[in-house]
């Protein structure tokens, strides 16, 4: 009989297999119910009306003919996604579950990805905790159940960590590496933090003489430049104008303020405006764990661990730069954390895995280690102490700040004991197989309460257009994007001075208008702009959604003036 306090020696063959079970799980939770709405109660941020927005071009393509039919095209914006989802439309069709097929194909090759680095710098016990965690993560999996830019790129994310991690032992793996770091930037622009975290990465590899590890990091440096130059030359500079408004126009100058007032206003809510970190609460803790030891031994670990800190500070400072409110930003630090707490559960099994305490918990790193301190310290306690605070942000950040400031005020007057004896503590093998049901039980269950509450609104939304309008019609707002993947409607996105905005007055080619009526101007002002603008207009028919956390909401099919447009019902 094995001791339970050690890892399983689990065979070659013993592996597959049980990934291979994962991997089933993986696919059954994407794929199961494909025509469902995401989460309305309880909601992680998935906005399903960006569907059809982000896959514009692709379905255009497919159905007309060519790319571009109008001034809206995110098609440079997010050209991988565009060509995998036309992909996905020339083979099955255009429809919601054709469009949601990438990222529910993307998401299981992530959880294989993920495994196989983890088994590879860890255990292969750890690789299986990993691949398990990230299967069933339910955030996660609500993202890859819709067609949404964050999957895809999540997705790219964790298949190049994977290939710098097969790096270090194969040098040519660091091509994969560099391809899909700049796949995941051209889903996203959002992951360009990864093509730098690669780059920092293999030139700290080869400044700290890690020679082990060297060839791999020039593979993965050299990759990067070529890859990276043959995206310059054949898509950004030919398409110049449209990168730059589409990719800094439109996604950084309308960004929140960037002033130190609202600096300071994302660092306090960080952990305490959504659910994110609340909901995966002990896989955040375990990798706040595992990122500290990191921190500690960061000069001397193995490539593929030490970028996880890398991804993890910069993803944390791009979105600190940025935004903070919406919660789909958050999505790409869930692989990162997941990989951290399978090491502490499948290979270290204690909190703190720094052997030599004496030597990385010296006075010396004090000093920088503090601020690094306080920060994690107030994620992991404002991500609970939120829970007793909902909807009230100034409440849960002064008890939180309190909170974590005492601890680690505690933390600085003992050191190092704190540090030192949660190095030493460590639990058996079984210990982390408990903690590992409990995590998978309550992403479980989540995602039970969501089945038991499940709707087809949005799907029904669309059927119902389909019937309604004849194929080619012209329908202007965003909501026509939205409940276009069921159609042959030909939507007219409105965007803040982007898309087709100059024009949005005079396009009485367009008889028609969707968008929200309850709640009204969901899609944002310009909408409304756009209604005031035809007094005449009369609603031909509403459809109910789920959107917003009531999940009743209310869409109408209007017309711009009586007669504008042949509606219809088809018989």
């Amino acid at each position: 009989m094995s001791d339970p306090a050690t890892p399983p020696r689990l065979s070659r063959s013993q592996f597959v297999v049980v990934l291979f079970l994962v991997l089933m799980a993986a696919a059954g939770l994407r794929s199961i119910y494909p025509l469902a709405d995401p989460p309305s109660h309880a909601s992680v941020g998935v906005v399903w009306h960006d569907e059809g927005a982000w896959v514009h071009n692709a379905r255009n393509r497919a159905l007309f003919g060519a790319w571009i039919q109008d001034d809206w095209n995110p098609l440079f914006i997010t050209p991988v996604m565009t060509g995998l989802e036309y992909v996905s439309f020339w083979v099955f069709g255009v429809g919601l579950w054709q469009a949601r097929l990438v990222s529910d194909i993307l998401g299981v090759l992530s959880v294989l990805a993920i495994a196989a680095g983890v088994a590879r710098i860890a255990t292969p016990a750890a690789g299986l905790i990993a691949g398990l965690l990230l299967a069933t993560n339910y955030v996660y999996v609500m993202y890859d159940r819709a067609a949404v830019m964050e999957a895809t790129m999540v997705a790219f994310l964790v298949i190049a960590w994977w290939g710098y991690v097969r790096a270090s032992d194969a040098p040519a793996w660091g091509v994969l590496a560099a391809i899909a770091a700049f796949l995941a930037y051209f889903s996203k622009a959002t992951g360009v933090f990864f093509v730098v975290s690669l780059a920092l990465d293999a030139l700290i590899t080869l400044t700290r003489r890690q020679r082990a590890y060297a060839r791999g990091a020039i593979w993965t440096l050299g990759s990067l430049a070529v890859v990276g130059l043959a995206a310059l030359l054949l898509f950004i500079v030919p398409y110049w104008d449209q990168y730059h408004f589409y990719n800094w126009e439109t996604s950084v100058t309308r960004r929140p303020s960037y002033s130190l007032t609202a600096l300071k206003d994302r660092i306090t809510w960080f952990p305490i405006i959504h659910d994110f970190f609340s909901r995966m609460w002990i896989v955040t803790l375990l990798g706040i764990g595992a990122l500290a030891a990191i921190a500690a031994r960061f000069r001397v670990l193995r490539p593929g661990e030490r970028v996880l800190a890398l991804w993890i500070g910069f993803g944390t400072l791009e979105l600190l730069a940025r935004d903070v409110g919406n919660e789909r930003y958050f999505v790409y630090l869930i692989p990162p954390l997941v990989v951290l707490a399978a090491l502490v559960l499948g290979r270290d099994r204690r909190l703190l895995a720094i052997d030599d305490t004496r030597e990385r918990l010296s006075p010396g790193r004090l000093a920088w280690l503090t601020p690094f301190m306080l920060f994690i310290l107030y994620v992991a306690v404002g991500s609970i102490v939120r829970l007793a605070f909902r909807f009230q942000i100034r409440p849960g950040v002064r008890v939180s700040a309190t909170i974590a400031s005492l601890v680690a005020l505690a933390i600085l007057v003992t050191w190092p004991r704190v540090p030192r004896a949660l190095s030493r503590h460590s639990w058996g093998f079984g210990a982390s197989l408990v903690v590992v049901a409990l995590i998978v039980a309550a992403d479980l269950a989540q995602f039970g309460r969501w089945v038991a509450v499940r709707s087809y609104k949005n799907y029904a939304a669309m059927r119902a257009i389909a019937d309604w309008l004849p194929p080619g019609t012209l329908v202007h707002g965003k909501l026509a994007n939205g409940l276009a993947l069921e159609s042959r409607i030909r939507p007219i996105f409105i965007g803040r001075n982007f898309g087709n905005y100059r024009d949005r007055f005079s396009r009485d080619d367009v008889p028609y208008i969707l968008t929200y009526t309850s709640p009204p101007g969901l899609e944002g002002q310009v909408i409304l702009e756009v209604l005031a603008a035809y007094p005449k207009r009369r609603i031909l028919r509403t459809f109910e959604l789920s959107e917003t956390s009531s999940g009743h909401d209310e869409a109408a099919l209007i017309e711009k003036w009586p007669g504008a447009g042949q509606g219809r019902k088809r018989e």
